[in-house]
């Protein structure tokens, strides 16, 4: 697979986003293992992940722990993959989502992170979302602290608008690693933090990369031309709609989802589509 750069790690272009394989509606273990082996299999060096990816209070981590137990069953083979987890969110157990960005927390989460991967130090730690309770730079601050203890590799945020990359960038001495914030066809608000990073050099990771797309592989009517070119090509919206986020900038990794192997499969292909400056053109006028 084509590969790209986040920080000092070069990884393949597409990832893989673990959260489906933990939370609401998530596959038995032996499928999302299957899933994740697929992925390596394609080439994927990438894995996405969060403390928060899990169902009942009592699994937090539920996810690393899933990860960590696939890459150990693949043997050797799994060296050279990147987990990016992420901590600042939390899941009570009642279907919610909260925040803890508290310095002290964000610490102790990062090493709990840390022994549930079984690594000595996490290759990517990223700030989950802001806590309006909590000064944006004291958050990122205690990431800067794990990044200098050696708790982590690089340093990365999610959630963040244009004023916090710059914000966090600055608390991190320019070591910013990467922004992960929500982007698809069907989600382009985030456009803006995109063409920022790569004005930086900062690996922007679009996550939910495939919004838009329903769980049949049609696209919506307001999304018709990504249908189109699918049509034209041959090939399925994913993978189109994947290509046109790869084309938008070189510091672009997506990490779609998944909980089966044939999908993660079908995304891996998108590095390789070229897609011509009329497709381009008609794609983002979309």
């Amino acid at each position: 697979m084509k590969r790209r750069i986040i920080g000092t790690h070069e990884v393949s272009a597409i990832g893989l986003g673990g959260m489906p394989m933990s939370i609401e509606g998530r596959p038995d273990e032996d499928r999302s293992i299957a899933t994740i082996h697929a992925a390596l299999d394609a080439g994927v060096t990438l894995i996405d992940t969060a403390d928060a990816y899990h169902l009942h209070a009592d699994e937090v981590g539920h996810n690393e722990e899933l990860i960590a137990k696939a890459l150990r069953s693949y043997g050797s083979g799994a060296a050279d993959v990147l987990v990016a987890t992420k901590g600042g969110h939390l899941r009570p157990g009642d279907g919610t989502w909260t925040v803890n960005g508290h310095p002290d927390y964000l610490k102790e989460a990062a090493k709990a992170s840390a022994r549930r991967l079984g690594v000595d130090a996490i290759g990517l730690y990223q700030f989950h979302r802001p806590d309006s309770s909590v000064p944006y730079a004291e958050s990122v601050g205690a990431v800067r602290d794990l990044l200098d203890e050696g708790v982590i590799r690089m340093a990365g945020i999610s959630n963040a608008d244009v004023a916090q990359i710059d914000e966090a960038n600055e608390v991190l001495g320019g070591r910013l690693a990467s922004v992960q914030n929500q982007f698809s066809p069907a989600f382009r608000s985030s456009l803006g933090e995109l063409e920022h990073c790569a004005s930086l050099g900062i690996a922007f990771l679009p996550w939910s990369p495939l919004g838009g797309i329903s769980k049949a592989g049609e696209l919506g009517e307001n999304h018709a031309a990504f249908a189109r070119v699918a049509e034209a090509r041959g090939v399925s919206p994913q993978q189109i709609t994947l290509a046109w986020e790869l084309a938008l900038a070189a510091i672009v990794v997506p990490i779609p989802g998944a909980s089966r192997p044939e999908s993660i499969r079908d995304s891996a292909q998108a590095p390789d589509l070229e897609l011509t400056e009329e497709e381009l053109r008609e794609l983002m006028s979309d």
